[in-house]
């Protein structure tokens, strides 16, 4: 399947862009995995989001950090794919968008899910750390051209 992939800045963002944002990650986030957690963090404003359109309907997300805006390296989260478009491929595609927009080269740290911890892997990021919940979810730390001397947990 291929999706119309767009990025935004904050300021490009309209309020329709910005509800649907909100709508697909609460749909999965809140109702699909049953975690009831503070969406709405003051971090949207600062991130670049990497958006995915199947025709005019938003079925894959991610938000892109830059360093100190969440972890000290480069970062992406909230990253997700609509369920009724999972198995496509598209949270590859969307790990993979993710990365390419920040950089390749460049040093990425994430909070991942730790049942999506291969998905990562596939992708270059190496987990350092145990397993922690966040949320009520399990996650662990992963990072993509790791540095030894930026492990900073």
């Amino acid at each position: 399947m291929k999706l119309d992939w767009r990025i935004y800045n904050w300021s490009q963002i309209t309020t329709d862009i910005l509800y649907s944002i909100l709508a697909l990650r609460s749909e999965v986030f809140v109702v699909e995995q049953d975690c009831v957690y503070q969406d709405i963090d003051n971090k949207d404003q600062k991130a670049k989001h990497l958006l995915g359109y199947d025709k005019d309907v938003l079925v894959a997300h991610s938000r892109l950090l830059k360093p100190g805006d969440y972890f000290d390296q480069h970062s992406f989260g909230r990253a997700v794919v609509k369920k009724s478009h999972r198995g496509l491929g598209l949270g590859d595609e969307l790990v993979k968008r993710s990365i390419k927009e920040l950089g390749d080269q460049t040093e990425i740290k994430i909070s991942a899910q730790y049942h999506l911890e291969k998905l990562y892997q596939n992708n270059g990021f190496v987990s350092v750390g145990d397993t922690y919940l966040e949320d009520g979810i399990p996650h662990i730390a992963m990072f993509r051209n790791l540095s030894t001397s930026s492990v900073a947990l």
